[in-house]
């Protein structure tokens, strides 16, 4: 007897946000038999995450060898804001009656704040949780996780519109020669993109040597260093690859030209700024397969990922502006009472149509991002999910007794600009 349901909504579908945006909400219950509470109570928390173990074998007084794990841990946490919607912690019991029960909710964002990031050994996650208060009882908990996106504009680091060109060249001993040489040369038009753009590389092969290039390589990697401050300041260096394109082979004495082109996934923007816990970067790798037993070469550049594409850039098309759309569909949701009101019964959906809660129906997008005005020509990106996900969001000292709204293993989104393409190579 007791909670039948109990599910967080948030006023877009997305569930995505902007730092400095506003987060309405509601808590839906549906119960049973009439509850006994002190009260209900929301918290909304940012933090980041970062956790690993290690294992030492070491030899103890008697010889044997013995293996300790140690756990590290970091944490930083960027805002809490909780209040109660119903009653109070010091309150007396109230008595919430049997049937469907709908409260709202509000939390304004600090307009600086790490974009949301999943990754192997920690995260950076923004979450609201709703309490049913019960004395003398286990609390009941429901809780989500939602996206913040700080806006990293690529248009604002000149550095970001300087090309990537990575050069390589290798001599091959053969019974005491030295062969001519064999170059490679790798170029994209800029060294900051968005999800959802096509990175344009050109790889030219002048192989005047007699060994054959078998293939060229072109990795886009996550460069992950993660700090951890308990039991001590330790740090732990994670590399993956995101993206492969490949292209081959060019035999000795051969030249190639090769037009390669590898979209962005939906991932987090480079740096994580305001995180001091996990630094982000990325790059772009090269590695030239040889035939043989011949070492191959390789090398690196890093690459800027980014929430506003680059804007202005010779050579490319501006994109037009969008039609105009009704104001409904990409605005929050508006609260049909204060934060913390139970919905009255004349608010209660009459229709098949209508929402739960009385709520204007919420667009499947965040509201316009902040920096949209800046660029009136940019088209409004499309949100999609990150293909890093969280295997729980529940901490360890969370009861037992919380019910996770949302999927499962929660994922990101983040705008992609698949209709902003970047610039031709300058000649």
């Amino acid at each position: 007897m007791g909670i039948k349901e109990a599910t967080i909504y948030l006023d877009n579908q997305l569930n995505t946000y902007y730092a400095g945006q506003t987060v309405n909400g509601r808590i839906e219950y549906v119960f049973d038999s009439p509850k006994k509470v002190r009260g209900i109570h929301v918290k909304f928390k940012g933090e980041a995450h970062t956790e690993w173990s290690e294992s030492k074998e070491e030899q103890d007084s008697e010889g044997k060898t013995q293996s300790t794990d140690t756990l590290h841990t970091g944490n930083e946490e960027y805002f809490q804001i909780s209040y109660y919607l119903l009653g109070s912690s010091s309150g007396n019991e109230i008595e919430i009656p049997a049937g469907k029960q709908v409260y709202n909710f509000t939390c304004a964002l600090p307009p600086v704040l790490p974009s949301s990031f999943e990754g192997k050994y920690g995260y950076v996650r923004y979450t609201v949780k709703v309490t049913l208060d019960r004395p003398w009882k286990f609390d009941q908990e429901t809780k989500m996780a939602f996206t913040v996106i700080n806006a990293l504009d690529l248009n604002l680091n000149p550095s970001y519109r300087e090309p990537i060109h990575i050069q390589m060249e290798k001599t091959f001993c053969c019974f005491c020669c030295a062969s001519p040489p064999l170059s490679v040369d790798v170029r994209a038009p800029v060294s900051g993109y968005c999800p959802g753009q096509v990175i344009p590389f050109t790889i030219d092969i002048e192989n005047k040597s007699n060994v054959d290039v078998e293939l060229i390589k072109i990795f886009l990697r996550k460069v992950v260093n993660y700090r951890a401050t308990s039991p001590s300041t330790v740090t732990k260096k994670e590399k993956e690859i995101v993206l492969t394109v490949q292209q081959g082979p060019a035999a000795g004495g051969t030249t190639k030209h090769w037009n390669l082109s590898m979209e962005v996934p939906p991932i987090p923007p480079s740096n994580l700024v305001n995180c001091n816990i996990i630094d982000l970067d990325y790059d772009i790798k090269v590695q030239c397969v040889v035939s043989g037993m011949h070492m191959g070469m390789k090398d690196r550049k890093y690459v800027n990922i980014g929430t506003v594409p680059l804007m202005g850039l010779p050579g490319q098309v501006a994109p037009s502006a969008p039609p105009s759309k009704p104001t409904t569909p990409s605005q929050p949701a508006v609260l049909p009472v204060g934060p913390g009101q139970p919905v009255l019964p004349n608010n209660v959906p009459s229709g098949p149509g209508d929402v739960p809660g009385g709520w204007v129906v919420p667009g499947t997008a965040p509201a316009q991002p902040p920096y949209q005005s800046l660029y009136p020509t940019l088209t409004e990106p499309v949100y999609k999910e990150s293909p890093y996900t969280a295997r729980s969001i529940q901490d360890r000292s969370e009861s037992s007794h919380m019910a996770i709204t949302g999927p499962a293993k929660f994922a990101p989104y983040y705008p992609t600009y698949a209709a902003v393409q970047p610039p031709p190579l300058p000649q």
